[in-house]
């Protein structure tokens, strides 16, 4: 196993997001966001219930939760927001800002 630390490994997890809002069923949901580092750039994948969502791969890593966020607005999920909780293991104690996203009209 590589001994790098997260940040500098050429692939592998180097943040964690956390995405809340309203599921389709109406009811309030947190869940973490697994931002990976591949081969061409960034991919990120939540599980909610029995639903996985993954995006494909982007140059950054808002562009790479925004995808997520869209999928998931697609599947009716509402009123969303996000946020960095972990870079590589360095928590973030919650100091990041919230990204809202609009509802789909």
């Amino acid at each position: 196993m590589s001994t790098l630390p997260l940040m500098f490994r050429k692939e592998g997890l180097v943040e964690k997001h956390q995405v809340e809002g309203i599921d389709p069923s109406d009811r309030y949901f947190n869940r973490a966001i697994l931002v990976n580092r591949t081969a061409s750039g960034y991919a990120a994948k939540v599980m909610y219930e029995a639903l996985t969502v993954e995006s494909g791969s982007h140059s950054t890593i808002a562009a790479t939760v925004k995808e997520l966020v869209d999928k998931l607005q697609a599947f009716g999920f509402t009123r969303m927001r996000t946020r960095a909780n972990f870079k590589g293991t360095r928590y973030l104690a919650e100091k990041e800002t919230w990204v809202e996203y609009a509802d789909l009209p």
